[in-house]
């Protein structure tokens, strides 16, 4: 949901507030006339929720010198005293289908004696994650284990939790994705229906057992799960993930079973040992009919559902579920990456223009050329507003070229690193700091020793490989009307496209799916951003001191600098 207010020009006080409301982020971009600055010392932000009856001024990380000198570890200020230094807020506490209301109050005076105009106030909706008319439904979970609100929640690490506190911890950091995983297999709960599954990593002991449940139901459950074992060192690895999987379809009855039709329950895919089976997605059939298909980028694992950052996208939509299981009755055959190749690009064809089709349109993998990993960068270039793009494996030359020309727009990247090769790093650097508007953010927790007042952070030892972000996704214009979401299993890479079984949707037109999207992504990217900026300033002059506010209107004077990126990012999101 997106509303401006107010809607026809700036209030008295020169503040329009544009907020943008996906399910559990709500961003509001501010902007104020710049003849109406002076004086200004930030903005107060007070939130009513009408859904919970609650109404309270939300809080920042930063406070005035002047009335908090010595705040103590993990300390969060109240925007009414410390008010927000920024013209871009966003509200990461909101709720999926709650009605709210915004007050936002420029803030003047001095820290000691601060005066306030008068408030713009925005009353909107957040989406609701499922709604029974609504083809998508999407789940992120919070992949921050290293966060002040983790620490200050639960103040140990999920390794050192155990009983009721690790529940609560993972459910925290489900934030929903894992019950909406399962409650998609659920639905399997009679003979009219059928689950058709396609898994990469798999060995998180609920899913296994809520497939054996469905399979008990319906008698009519099917998992092709990665079997491939290379040589070499990456063979040994693959093989214990392998093994993994095959214990858990073992214990649970899986592995050796037969449907009802006496057809194999557990499918392996061998064939091209050397590349993967990256899939994660499931299709529900009802009466032999594919209805929806959960896909994303979670792995069925402890890992992916409650470590790194991931998605769960269920897809209500026939013809997206039919495509899936053309492509799912394909990979069944175990065929040869070479024949599935020719096969895909039959059925879901490289795209080619820009804009795409209307619609979700389903891009499956292996491909037998690059030709729509380079549509992804074209679709890059192809904006004129804004770009998110994140890169848990490194960025592909193809993008690397896309980000290296200078634009007039924002381009946001999220990285889990800056290049899985240490003889990468730099020239990743290099190419990716050639424009002031890209702007990069590369996953990272907080130092120890309480830099800047703050809570000791943890590091995500749930994951081994990917600490921050495993998503695979890209928005293109996602504040237009004509909004383009890229999502799914594969890395932007060369591999995920001409070797792997990889699974994407290209989503064009829908600004509710956008709106989420890039509300989450904003969420992860300015959460790491943040850390990497600390990480900078800390190596760079051993100081641990908190971060101010400023104590004047200074703070507001790059917001309102012709070319800056802080003006660009005022002008993009309000």
């Amino acid at each position: 949901m997106r509303i401006k207010q107010p809607p026809s020009g700036p209030a008295t006080n020169g503040l329009t507030v544009n907020a943008i409301a996906g399910t559990h982020v709500v961003m509001l971009g501010l902007d104020m006339d710049k003849s109406k600055v002076a004086g200004l010392l930030g903005f107060a932000i007070k939130r009513t929720d009408h859904t919970e009856n609650e109404r309270y001024w939300l809080k920042g990380m930063r406070a005035f010198k002047e009335t908090y000198p010595n705040p103590p570890e993990g300390a969060s200020f109240s925007t009414q005293d410390s008010p927000v230094q920024d013209f871009l807020w966003s509200d990461f506490t909101a709720k999926p289908d709650h009605n709210y209301t915004y007050e936002v109050v420029p803030v003047r005076g001095s820290p000691k004696n601060l005066t306030y105009d008068n408030a713009v106030a925005v009353t909107l909706t957040t989406e609701a994650e499922d709604i029974q008319n609504q083809t998508h439904s999407i789940y992120f979970n919070r992949g921050v284990i290293g966060s002040q609100a983790y620490t200050r929640e639960f103040v140990k690490p999920p390794s050192k939790l155990k009983g009721a506190q690790k529940a609560a911890a993972y459910k925290w950091l489900s934030r929903g994705l894992e019950e909406a995983m399962l409650a998609f297999i659920s639905q399997a709960d009679s003979r009219r229906y059928a689950l058709r599954a396609a898994v990469y990593e798999f060995d998180w002991t609920p899913v296994s057992e809520a497939l054996k449940k469905a399979l008990g139901a319906c008698d009519d459950v099917r998992i092709i799960f990665d079997a491939r074992v290379p040589g070499g060192k990456k063979g040994a690895e693959n093989k214990k993930r392998i093994d993994a999987a095959k214990k858990q379809l073992r214990h649970h009855g899986l592995l050796n079973s037969k449907t009802g039709k006496g057809e194999a329950v557990a499918i392996p895919r061998e064939q091209n040992p050397s590349y993967i089976a990256h899939n994660k997605f499931i299709v529900l059939l009802d009466n032999g009919n594919p209805v929806s298909v959960w896909t994303g980028s979670t792995n069925f694992t402890e890992p992916g559902i409650f470590g790194q950052s991931n998605v769960g996208h269920a897809v209500k939509d026939a013809n997206v579920a039919t495509a899936y299981h053309e492509y799912w009755k394909l990979l069944a055959q175990d065929p040869a990456a070479n024949s599935l190749a020719a096969d895909d690009e039959k059925q879901t064809p490289t795209l080619v223009a820009f804009p795409p089709p209307k619609g979700a349109t389903p891009v499956f993998s292996p491909r037998k050329d690059l030709g729509q990993l380079n549509w992804y960068a074209k679709a890059l270039a192809s904006a004129s507003n804004l770009d998110c793009f994140t890169a848990a494996f490194g960025v592909n030359k193809v993008f690397l070229s896309v980000f290296q020309k200078k634009e007039p727009y924002l381009r946001y990247i999220f990285l889990e690193k800056w290049a899985v090769k240490n003889a990468d790093v730099e020239k990743t650097k290099k190419a990716l700091t050639v424009d002031p508007f890209v702007q990069v953010a590369v996953g990272a927790k907080l130092p120890d020793a309480s830099v800047f007042g703050s809570l000791n952070e943890f590091l995500n030892t749930i994951s081994k490989n990917v600490r921050f972000t495993h998503n695979k996704f890209a928005l293109v214009d996602p504040l237009g009307d004509d909004p383009v979401v890229v999502t799914g299993s594969a890395n932007f890479s060369d591999a995920s496209t001409t070797q792997n079984d990889e699974n994407m949707l290209v989503i064009r037109g829908d600004k509710r799916v956008a709106d989420i999207y890039l509300g989450e992504y904003m969420r992860l990217w300015r959460h790491h951003n943040y850390r990497d900026i600390v990480i900078k300033v800390n190596e760079a002059t051993g100081k641990e001191e908190h971060n101010y506010l400023t104590s004047s209107d200074s703070w507001t004077k790059d917001y309102y600098r012709p070319g800056s990126v802080k003006s660009k990012r005022r002008e993009t999101f309000s």
